[in-house]
């Protein structure tokens, strides 16, 4: 073999080595990515999962509102990425409690009773308004001390929590969708599949409940959400004997 011939088996060789570092880093890396997405969804390799389905408020019992249905979708897509299976199930008939499987639930508690229970359980510092009635109040967000108002199409509000109960270490949380109208619900959704990354960096595995503002819906839909605040120790609290005070802040 001359050295024309030896050099060129030598680069074959190596360049043969240096795909497979490249190929075993990048698997490594997609594998460490994956696992910690996984950990913050409480979604491991064939793991199962509920998604938590209300219903319309105004329609009949098993409809669906359409952007409800956008949100299981997008939510189904997150499960399917961490390797994970869901089960679907009606707002009133999942009768079982949490920590056993991660929960994904959806929509307020006038068109969900898991969603009111879960209010009333895990969040002692929320209050929403379910009057059917047309007035100011109509599903006004109490938090703490603060009251949200709906102003629909132009501000809609809806809670995103990520929740743990004793005992489970945070393995298999409770997600809530809690909007004011089905398209803050989506938007929610879609928020948490944008920034479950920066989310999982800030709190771990530990609770957290955010307030969001979905912004004139009636032109940019569930697209254009606001962080108003993280309101996790108000809505962890009970709710203080003061007055509330409408609030309107926001931050981005």
């Amino acid at each position: 073999m001359n050295d024309d011939v030896r050099n060129i088996v030598l680069g074959v060789i190596a360049a043969g080595i240096s795909a497979a570092l490249g190929w075993l880093a990048r698997t490594w890396l997609w594998q460490r990515k994956l696992r910690r997405k996984q950990a913050f969804f409480g979604l491991p390799d064939e793991s199962e999962s509920l998604l938590v389905v209300n219903r319309n408020a105004g329609g009949p019992e098993l409809a669906v509102m359409r952007h409800d249905v956008f949100a299981l979708l997008e939510l189904s897509a997150l499960i399917k990425d961490c390797r994970a299976h869901a089960q679907v199930l009606a707002h009133d008939t999942a009768r079982q409690g949490f920590g056993e499987r991660t929960e994904f639930c959806v929509g307020g508690p006038a068109s969900n009773r898991r969603m009111a229970a879960h209010l009333s359980s895990l969040l002692p510092g929320v209050r929403i308004n379910v009057d059917a009635e047309p007035g100011p109040d109509r599903g006004v967000f109490q938090i703490g001390s603060e009251r949200h108002r709906l102003e629909p199409g132009r501000a809609e509000y809806v809670l995103l929590a990520r929740l743990t109960v004793d005992g489970s270490h945070g393995d298999r949380p409770v997600f809530l969708f809690c909007g004011q109208t089905a398209i803050t619900n989506q938007a929610a959704t879609r928020y948490l599949a944008r920034n479950h990354e920066r989310l999982a960096r800030k709190h771990g595995r530990n609770s957290f409940v955010l307030l969001l503002k979905v912004v004139n819906s009636q032109a940019y839909g569930p697209d254009v959400v606001e962080l108003v605040a993280d309101v996790t120790r108000a809505a962890l609290a009970p709710l203080p004997a003061t007055t509330p005070r409408t609030s309107h802040r926001s931050q981005s």
